[in-house]
């Protein structure tokens, strides 16, 4: 009985994410709680160490990560031209993202909460990157043309979806920050790679 009560608080831990600690209490809730928490950048040691921690998921029902999505989309609306975050970036190992939907009308900003790629096309884009908590960087990164994945949002609601283009590209690299990968370290592991470039092909109608 108490081993299948063990299982029954992990699994829920696992499904659920696990509690907030007072630290991530406290900087969520930090100064005025209706403004833009500031994002953290590598050239400090140590909120680079925290860029480079694996997060955790979060429970999407909390308050505290209600409070954390809005303060991170505040973050996000105060740079110029940034086009995704992640929790870490504000200095919360948790997994949750913004990201700017381009392949909707509007192109509004949509946060996914605990998100995991299930699927990831191998056709890939080649593309310049940059990054709001890397100051003076940017590179030309391969990604997957398209990913299918699967998120949360605040009222527990559970999507899938398959994300295509410049809109998966930033998923993919938000989805990077929140295993500690940094743009800086992926370059040196896709330089040790070789790609194939392929043709594609579409039908002609004339």
């Amino acid at each position: 009985m108490k081993n299948y009560l063990f299982f029954l608080i992990l699994l829920s831990s696992t499904v659920c994410g696990q509690r907030y600690t007072k630290a991530e209490i406290a900087l969520i809730t930090s100064g005025e709680t209706n403004s833009a928490l500031p994002i953290y950048q590598t050239s400090d040691s140590l909120q680079h160490q925290v860029l480079l921690s694996k997060s955790r998921d979060a429970k999407p029902k909390n308050r505290n990560t209600k409070l954390l999505i809005e303060r991170m989309k505040k973050s996000l609306l105060s740079t110029q031209g940034g086009v995704g975050i992640a929790a870490p970036q504000v200095g919360i190992n948790r997994n949750i993202i913004w990201v700017q939907r381009f392949d909707k009308e509007g192109q509004p900003l949509n946060y996914f909460i605990n998100p995991k790629i299930t699927w990831r096309s191998q056709a890939l884009s080649l593309g310049p990157e940059g990054d709001l908590s890397i100051a003076a960087f940017r590179d030309q990164f391969y990604r997957s043309q398209a990913v299918q994945v699967e998120y949360f949002d605040t009222a527990g609601k559970k999507y899938t979806e398959i994300l295509e283009g410049f809109t998966a590209i930033i998923l993919q690299h938000e989805i990077d920050h929140l295993s500690g990968m940094l743009i800086t370290e992926k370059i040196k592991d896709q330089s040790a790679k070789i790609f194939d470039e392929i043709e594609l092909y579409k039908e002609r109608l004339d």
